[in-house]
């Protein structure tokens, strides 16, 4: 991105109330239910417990132009902790720009930080780019399906 400065900024209670709206607009993408009030009181907990995961900001200059959250789970056959890259979003101005591909490098190097022995994510059948974006980072396609008990 030219004449821009992505940098990534630990999520702060004093931050929350700029990452809701953003987190709305990644849930309409594909018409998911939000709860602003419950998302709220959610990410709260999730700052208060270290060993849920982290969230970062991704800012472009002093602009905040979407966020990103790693989840953690351990896991014996992986020999420790892994996360889940439970979202990344870019708003629609920032997305083409580079943020994206940023963003994904910068999980790759909390991989090593945290000592997470790999990162999960799931992704729309429909969301080509993801994919492409994913991929180009090192991600695969894994062998097993997702299921979920609810």
């Amino acid at each position: 991105m030219s004449n821009t400065t992505i940098r990534f900024c630990p999520l702060g209670e004093e931050t929350i109330a700029t990452m809701i709206p953003m987190m709305e607009a990644f849930y309409a993408i594909d018409q998911y239910p939000i709860d602003p009030v419950r998302t709220q009181q959610m990410l709260h907990t999730f700052l208060q417990e270290e060993t849920l995961g982290k969230a970062w900001l991704i800012m472009d200059n002093a602009e905040a132009i979407g966020y990103t959250i790693l989840t953690f789970v351990w896991s014996f056959e992986y020999g420790g902790r892994i996360a889940f890259l439970d979202e990344l979003y870019i708003s629609d101005k920032a997305r083409g720009k580079g943020a994206g591909g940023a963003s994904v490098a910068f999980i790759k190097t909390q991989q090593k930080a945290l000592d997470l022995k790999i990162i999960y994510l799931e992704i729309e059948p429909h969301n080509a780019p993801a994919r492409t974006l994913y991929q180009k980072y090192g991600f695969l396609a894994h062998t097993r399906e997702l299921m979920i008990l609810k």
